[in-house]
């Protein structure tokens, strides 16, 4: 069952996320060469703490981190470790809060150093992607023109399209109906109505999208060993058009910290 949402509980979901958003920009200006990807879930976990929200992670289903850190052919789910960034490597992350009982999700791909050409082609298209997806996310419209939106983006590039995962509805869960793919023809699925709110996450690969579960039961890579990148926003469905939950401007979080403990 969809769970629509009224304004105030829009803008709850959107507190939540903008907490994701900001601390995705801040692991964003750290990463580097060298840096370990567990040192990223333990500055996400810190921050997280101090702006008053907790992991929506850490937990979920046995999943042991703060923060996914899906590194070159691994798509999602990656396990924060002792393993460095290395120049040229692409770094996705994939990370949620729960802030006053809503959830924020959100995911970004970035480069560590100089990257190849395919790999900035493949995030500038993944990113693409998903502006394509949320274009399509108005009242009226189906939940398969946005997969459709997705896929013929992603395609046009001559990159492929990750079937076995999928966006998803958000906002008193984690993960809510409906389940939105990245792939598939117009017209089809639930009809888009004001107060949804969905997570659109396309998954793209330089390859096949054929896909292979590492022994830790968590970590998802491309069967062909191609490079893989991630994006992820959360939205609400609004009369007027789609609004952006997952974007952060400074001074956001003080405000809605001061909302908070009001």
């Amino acid at each position: 069952m969809i769970i629509y949402k009224n304004h105030e509980e829009i803008e709850a979901i959107r507190r939540s996320n903008r907490i994701v958003a900001q601390i995705l920009s801040e692991l964003k200006e750290m990463v580097k060469p060298g840096m370990r990807t567990k040192e990223l879930d333990a500055y996400a976990e810190k921050r997280t703490v101090e702006l008053g929200a907790k992991p929506a992670f850490k937990g979920y289903r046995g999943y042991p981190a703060c923060l996914c850190t899906s590194i070159n052919e691994e798509i999602v789910h990656g396990i924060p470790s002792s393993r460095t960034l290395k120049q040229g490597d692409i770094l996705s992350m994939d990370f949620g809060v729960v802030y006053n009982g809503f959830y924020g999700d959100a995911a970004r791909t970035v480069p560590i150093g100089k990257i190849s050409s395919q790999a900035k082609n493949l995030i500038k298209t993944v990113k693409a992607s998903l502006d394509k997806g949320i274009e399509q996310l108005r009242v009226g419209k189906r939940i398969s023109d946005i997969s459709s939106a997705v896929q013929k983006c992603v395609e046009s590039h001559g990159f492929s399209v990750i079937r076995s995962f999928v966006g998803h509805g958000i906002g008193f869960s984690l993960h809510e109906e409906p389940q939105v793919p990245n792939f598939g023809s117009p017209g089809h699925g639930p009809r888009i109505k004001p107060g949804m709110v969905v997570a659109i996450e396309p998954m793209i690969s330089a390859g096949d999208w054929d896909v292979e579960i590492l022994d830790d039961n968590w970590t998802a890579i491309t069967k062909d060993r191609s490079l893989s990148a991630h994006y992820e926003n959360t939205i609400a469905v609004t009369e007027n058009g789609p609004d952006v939950l997952s974007i952060y401007h400074k001074g956001d979080i003080g405000k809605h910290r001061e909302k908070k403990h009001a």
